[in-house]
């Protein structure tokens, strides 16, 4: 039996909300991430210094959306009532049973908070359990330590390194690093992000 593919949907936990990005998230965005060139540093691209500029990243986003290549959430920090950073499914095979979960960021004053840790939850649990995937995986830039160590600290195992994978918007080439969560590691690594919230 094969896996059902993700749909725009709203997926809610304790301290964020993840529901479909659209435009009008735009001024909490870039209010978040904006001008920040550290929190877009590794998001291909300077940091967008309008909300136009963050509008046209966002536009892209959604005309891959619309093709079925991606499914976007705005992250959405429940108490503070506005979005945080967005998410996405994207690199979907039903047939293998498979997704990514990429092109993530979230504003610099949410790194290392709960806002990580319950995305990546709700997007696992809802892979595994909803959508019936058998393997989620993740990948980085090999010179981004950060999102390696955030990655890491999930549960999921670092599989290697795709040399040369893709060029920087600096033209220097990047080496992609692999993560991946399978089906039957699913439930200990579930209860162990529950438990650090």
């Amino acid at each position: 039996m094969s896996a059902t593919r993700p749909a725009p949907t709203t997926l809610v936990g304790r301290h964020v909300r993840l529901e479909p990005l659209d435009m009008r998230h735009l001024p909490d965005l870039f209010a978040a991430g904006g001008r920040d060139e550290e929190v877009w540093r590794w998001q291909g691209g300077p940091a967008p210094r309008s909300e136009e500029e963050l509008a046209v990243k966002a536009r892209g986003l959604l005309a891959k959306a619309e093709r079925g290549e991606y499914v976007p959430f705005a992250v959405v920090h429940r108490a503070e009532g506005r979005a945080v950073g967005w998410t996405c499914y994207m690199d979907v095979d039903v047939d293998d049973e498979r997704l990514e979960i990429g092109w993530t960021w979230y504003g610099r004053a949410y790194w290392r908070t709960a806002v990580n840790t319950e995305s990546k939850l709700l997007l696992l649990t809802h892979a595994f359990e909803e959508l019936g995937m058998g393997r989620v995986q993740l990948k980085t830039d090999h010179l981004n330590q950060r999102s390696q160590a955030a990655i890491a600290r999930l549960g999921a195992r670092r599989e290697g390194v795709l040399r040369r994978h893709r060029r920087r918007p600096d033209g220097t080439w990047r080496d992609s690093v692999y993560f991946s969560l399978l089906a039957e590691e699913w439930p200990p690594v579930k209860e162990r992000l529950a438990a650090r919230l």
